[in-house]
């Protein structure tokens, strides 16, 4: 009852082609003024390893420099570098996600440590842009065994994605709090002229 949650998952894409559609979702407009947060979620895909998948890899620095460019756009449509939160990628289980490769023909096309080099690009390109970060490559990876966090060794689990609502919570808790409510409670809506409370 305070605010809208607009979620845009792109599967499979990267930072380069999601700097480029960025604009069609988030435009100049009055709506900026009230938006409370976004958050920026990539790199599981921009580290594939670039001999195996090439397709979806994009180098170290391109991976910051989209980023960057994203904060930026951001930043020019209104939307200041307080309310952007950048998310590094999650960590990889390897042995399950080569289990996946492996039964569609191909061969372990991503590495933990490379994802780990692109959660920590991620991580600097928030320190350079202003903006709130949340590091979920090491959150996770504090619990030794991590892979209940993933569904098959990349993508987040059930727990995983209640594991990164967690986190996230924390960051956007206090700016939700000082939010106003724009409708009634339930309990306060008359069921006999709902449109007293609602109109």
């Amino acid at each position: 009852r305070k605010c809208d949650v607009v979620n845009r998952g792109f599967s499979g894409y990267n930072t380069r082609w999601a700097k480029l559609i960025l604009p069609r979702l988030i435009g100049k407009s009055a709506a900026a003024e009230s938006t409370v947060a976004v958050t920026i979620f990539f790199g599981a895909n921009d580290s594939a390893l670039k001999d195996v998948n090439p397709k979806q890899h994009v180098p170290l620095e391109e991976y910051a420099a989209n980023l960057t460019s994203m904060v930026h756009y951001l930043k020019s449509v209104d939307i200041t570098e307080d309310r952007i939160i950048l998310i590094t990628p999650p960590p990889l289980q390897e042995s399950a996600w080569e289990k996946e490769c492996l039964a569609k023909g191909d061969k372990l096309n991503r590495r933990n440590a490379t994802t780990g080099e692109y959660a920590q690009a991620c991580v600097r390109v928030a320190k350079d842009c202003g903006t709130d970060v949340l590091d979920l490559w090491t959150l996770m990876q504090k619990d030794q065994d991590f892979s209940c966090y993933l569904s098959d060794g990349l993508h987040l689990s059930m727990e995983g994605n209640n594991f990164l609502v967690g986190q996230l919570w924390s960051h956007l808790e206090k700016r939700l709090s000082a939010l106003p409510s724009l409708l009634p409670y339930w309990r306060d809506v008359d069921p006999q002229n709902p449109e007293v409370s609602l109109l």
